[in-house]
């Protein structure tokens, strides 16, 4: 191992405290990305105005989906619930709010990856491998951290047959931001599918109402409806934006719209068959027992929802880039250069590709134009569902214990 390998896997000590460095360098730079947005002022953290919008406009029962030009550029998307959420960081001052919402965020992924069963080597490498697409979900003040933490609670809660609770992240996931829903495919897993099916109807009446504590019935009930027709509105304009908008349809659709000049290619087209590759592994009942198999599958959800929706940004992909990582630390020594290859080809294509460590000519001309950020995750995901059709899992060592290839390389 290389002494700058060493290094990643070495502790540092701050005070009474060890740290690994890849947790050290997690919640680091996560900070210096926050500090240096909000250093910039308000048209930075653009995003933070808009979610604490939605928390006052909540209270204030104004219209959740509409311009407000004079607090903010752009619209709210996310659901009612999210006023709910927001609303511990919106009631503090506003950069002091948005310090604490992006270290939230990290902090939930953390967590969320502490949970895994997996060695601590391994989620350490999960850490590094994700550290570009955190820092660039942070830089843009996102939830998408955070919401990738709560899938990932999601699968962790199932697997300890806690699915009273893994279902709140689920329900929770889908109601404020709906790629949240890419949990419910773990249902399957579950070893007690009542007490799911029960536990989602409490949870969806109980979140569903939330909001209504801070607002009124009528006007909550008002807002969801709202809220469909904004998501319908911004699908057909990510669709619609062809070559006037490169930081939206991030997506395998928006590759083929944008490769081939096809700009009314239709999503279905796309994402029915790639639902038919979804639901296949579930017919591989003998392998739900090998958490391999079932934490696959989890790599390839969170994969799927980004690379098949059309409102994939970049700082989206930290969960699909989150899911690889994952799926990288449990994969065995057999096809250890295609798998380097691949996940080189992950990061460089995919997670640096948003920074100015790439060249930015290859960025503007080539990466942006034809969505090709997109392409190193939909490799990954076809090598997945292929995996996952036909690899026999109890062959696969446990990730539990299996060490990444990253760790080591002289294997």
């Amino acid at each position: 191992m290389t002494t700058p390998m060493k290094f990643l896997f070495k502790n540092i000590s701050i005070g009474k405290w060890t740290i690994p460095v890849p947790v050290f360098l997690w919640f680091a730079l996560a900070m210096i990305a926050a500090i240096a947005e909000i250093s910039r002022g308000h048209a930075a953290i653009n995003n933070y105005d808009i979610f604490a919008g939605v928390f006052e406009h909540t209270i204030a029962q104004k219209n959740l989906y509409i311009p407000y030009p004079a607090e903010y550029a752009d619209t709210n998307h996310y659901g009612p619930l999210f006023s709910v959420l927001i609303a511990p960081f919106a009631l503090l001052p506003d950069y002091l709010g948005c310090f604490l919402w992006c270290v939230a965020n990290a902090w939930v992924l953390f967590y969320a990856i502490r949970q895994l069963s997996l060695t601590e080597n391994q989620q350490n490498i999960i850490l590094l491998i994700g550290l570009v697409e955190m820092m660039t979900a942070i830089h843009n003040v996102q939830f998408n951290p955070m919401l990738t933490g709560w899938i990932l609670l999601s699968y962790v809660l199932i697997e300890k047959e806690k699915d009273f609770w893994a279902v709140f992240f689920i329900v929770a996931g889908f109601l404020v931001k709906i790629y949240g829903i890419a949990g419910i495919a773990f249902f399957w897993f579950s070893k007690n599918k009542v007490k799911f099916i029960f536990s989602f109807i409490f949870w969806f009446a109980v979140l569903f109402c939330l909001p209504m504590i801070i607002s009124s019935q009528a006007f909550i009930i008002q807002s969801y409806k709202d809220w469909l027709n904004a998501l319908v509105e911004k699908n057909a304009q990510n669709i619609d934006a062809g070559d006037t908008n490169f930081m939206q349809d991030i997506s395998v659709m928006g590759m083929i719209r944008r490769i081939f000049n096809h700009d009314h290619l239709k999503n279905y087209l796309v994402t029915i068959p790639a639902a038919v590759f979804y639901g296949l592994p579930f017919l591989r009942i003998s392998q739900y027992k090998h958490k391999a198999f079932t934490l696959s599958y989890a790599c390839l959800a969170m994969i799927g929802v980004v690379i098949f929706s059309s409102s994939a940004e970049s700082s989206t992909f930290v969960i699909a880039v989150t899911g690889i990582a994952i799926w990288y630390v449990i994969q065995d020594k057999t096809h250890a250069k295609f798998n380097n290859s691949l996940l080189a080809f992950v990061i460089i294509f995919t997670s640096l590709s948003a920074t100015d460590l790439f060249p930015p000519y290859v960025r503007e001309h080539f990466i942006l134009p034809y969505s090709l950020k997109a392409l190193p995750c939909f490799i990954v995901w076809c090598v997945l569902v292929y995996q996952l059709l036909f690899t026999n899992f109890d062959r696969v060592i446990s990730p539990a214990q299996n060490d990444s290839l990253l760790s080591h390389p002289g294997r």
